[in-house]
């Protein structure tokens, strides 16, 4: 049996107010947009591969005739100034070579292994620029015979980076402003934001084949300006 203190109590929770509770249609809208910003920049470094392969009857040999080969490019590399610290392995392989007889259809035939191909890559950083084609043709000269691929890049592109940012932020509020402006309302605060940046890709660079043309000269490169994108993705509350 319930007392008539607690009783006026019970009554009096009753009677305070409830908060509302807010439905879907009273939360507020929301307007997603991505923007883009790009920042260009003088590169001022070039990332090559380059490979020696060398085939021989057998993996020993294969070896080390690779080995002979790829020992006179690095002592070249480094005696351009290239530091150690700028010459890595990149890529090591030992493949046997087969050969397939031709088969009658009366048993089995079994392919024969006819020599080894030995290949070894080695990624290059090149800080002077002006050095890349002479270095590109010597190595060609010294045993290199594949060709990799050339990145031109920067150090630091930090500094870009933050521009092309900050253009992208600056192109997502115009384009949501835009949107609900011609919507008749206005933005709000920011729910959410999110970025991806690209850095230069890589681009092929000159075949052996080709550079062997050029021994008597340096290869011609152009290193051109380096693009860094970023895009921004941003959510806005709408206010109406």
């Amino acid at each position: 049996m319930i007392s008539r203190r607690n009783l006026a109590f019970v009554l009096a929770l009753a009677l305070l107010p409830v908060p509302a509770i807010a439905s879907d249609a009273e939360k507020p809208g929301l307007v997603s947009v991505t923007g883009e910003g790009t920042a260009h920049l003088v590169p001022d470094m070039a990332v090559i591969s380059l490979t020696v392969m060398r085939q021989e009857k057998t993996a020993r040999a294969a070896l080390d005739a690779n080995n002979s080969a790829m020992a006179q490019v690095l002592a070249s590399m480094k005696a351009d100034g290239i530091e150690s610290r700028d010459l890595q392995t990149s890529g090591f392989s030992i493949n046997p070579q087969y050969f397939y007889p031709k088969n009658d259809g009366t048993k089995p035939v079994q392919p024969t292994i006819t020599g080894y191909t030995v290949s070894n890559t080695l990624t290059v950083r090149i800080r002077d620029l002006d050095s890349l084609g002479s270095i590109l043709d010597k190595s060609v000269t010294l045993g290199v015979n594949q060709g990799g691929q050339i990145i031109f890049t920067n150090d630091d592109p930090s500094a870009a980076i933050s521009e092309a940012r900050v253009a992208a932020v600056k192109d997502a509020v115009a384009k949501a402003t835009t949107l609900v402006g011609a919507a008749g309302v206005s933005l709000g605060r920011i729910t959410q934001m999110s970025e991806q940046h690209s850095r230069p890709q890589p681009m092929p660079i000159v075949r052996a084949e080709m550079m062997r043309q050029a021994a008597d000269a340096s290869v011609p490169v152009a290193e051109g300006e380096n693009q860094y994108r970023v895009n921004v993705n941003v959510s806005f509350e709408i206010n109406q």
